[in-house]
Order: C-alpha cells, then sequence, then structure tokens
C-alpha cells in the first residue's frame, strides 16, 4: 500500500500552518521546512534517509534550491487594491498567470507553458480564450 507524504518548502509559517492541516485532514504524513532547513538537509544524507525512509525515488531531488525549474508565483489579491478586495474567477486568475508567465518569458510560449506546468497546445488555446496577445512581450524583449 502506498504512503502518501507531502513537503512544504516555505517561509510563510501561517501558510504552511494551513496547508499542513489540509494535508493532514486527507491522510497525509507532512514535513514542513523553510528553504535553508531543506537546503541543509538536502545536503546531509541522514536526514534525506530518515525523511525518505524506504523511498528512494525522491532522493533525485537534490538541487539546491536556485536550480532547477523557474517557479511562478500565482497571482495574490493585493491589499487596497483598485477592486477593493474583490473576489477573482478562477478564469481571471489564469488569465492574469498567463500573462505573467508569458511576460517572464519574454513572449516565448513554449518556455511559458512549461513553468505553467501545461502542454503548448492547452497554452496556445487560452491564449485565444482569454484573448491575450503574446507580441507585447515580446516587443518588450526586443526594446
Amino acid at each position: 500500500m502506498a504512503r502518501t507524504m507531502v513537503v512544504l518548502v516555505g517561509d510563510d509559517r501561517d501558510q504552511c500552518e494551513k496547508l499542513k492541516t489540509l494535508s493532514q485532514g486527507m491522510g497525509c504524513t507532512v514535513h514542513v521546512f523553510t528553504p535553508n532547513e531543506w537546503a541543509k538537509n538536502l545536503q546531509d544524507p541522514g536526514s534525506r534517509q530518515r525523511l525518505m525512509g524506504e523511498m528512494p525515488a525522491l532522493s533525485v531531488g537534490m538541487n539546491p534550491i536556485n536550480e532547477g525549474a523557474k517557479i511562478l508565483q500565482f497571482p495574490q489579491p493585493s491589499l487596497g487594491s483598485e477592486d477593493g478586495g474583490k473576489v477573482r474567477t478562477i478564469n481571471e486568475l489564469e488569465s492574469i498567470a498567463i500573462e505573467n508567465a508569458i511576460h517572464e518569458f519574454g513572449g516565448n510560449l513554449t518556455e511559458a507553458a512549461k513553468a505553467l506546468g501545461i502542454g503548448r497546445a492547452t497554452l496556445y488555446r487560452k491564449v485565444k480564450q482569454y484573448n491575450i496577445d503574446p507580441s507585447s512581450a515580446r516587443k518588450k524583449r526586443a526594446a
């Protein structure tokens, strides 16, 4: 029988505690680390062994945190914003995340799709659905 384990790495302790409570409620084993603790644990084979137990597949994640995939932050509502703290729909948040990724990668839709964790065809479809113009990001890159 498989064991479900969640490893949370983050600086925001409140968010980590919320996620920990949610994960434990779903029957998961949860480990919470700060980025510094996580980097230190990756360097220590004893810590890795205690965390992994009999799960050698996770030992491949030994790259330092500053290497590997680029992590894009999900759009957060800002306090005191012009929309008065209005709750946004999933489509609005998705559109904002896609626009941010496209601008982050200078209009390169393939790289933006990789960063978002979706397929390139899915990104193209969503760009069309939300009427996003990737050429504006390309123009900014060229300037």
